[in-house]
């Protein structure tokens, strides 16, 4: 498995791209630790330690580095966390815990009953 990355506008966030889909709708933006025991695999970048933040995607997942992290020291553990995650088809989220995950303002305007009838 050959997982791509990314840089960002944030020059501390790297997005990771798994050649697969990560999330089938919606995000799920992970900004703290304890945000993160909902995610088996956000528990697992943010248990790194240089890690402050992960954001699922549809087919990307961004991973944020602490101040003054260097991305040539926390890469490859990423990528190690990662790969091992997406290799063995571990859930992405914990049964019953996928709370707050946000919905594109599209896919929400097209169930509205405004939407419907104009």
């Amino acid at each position: 498995m050959l997982i791509e990355t990314e840089p960002t506008p944030n020059p501390a966030a790297l997005k990771f791209l798994p050649g697969r889909t990560v999330m089938e709708s919606g995000t799920r933006d992970f900004a703290a630790p304890e945000e993160a025991e909902a995610s088996p695999l956000a528990e697992a970048l943010f248990g790194l330690g240089d890690v402050v933040g992960v954001f699922f995607g549809r087919d990307f997942v961004s991973v944020t580095a602490g101040e003054g992290v260097d991305w040539a020291h926390l890469k490859p553990d990423v990528l190690a966390i990662l790969l091992d995650h997406f290799s063995s088809e571990a859930p992405l989220f914990k049964p019953g815990s996928a709370a707050e995950i946000a919905v594109p303002a599209d896919e929400q305007l097209s169930r509205s009953p405004r939407a419907r009838s104009g």
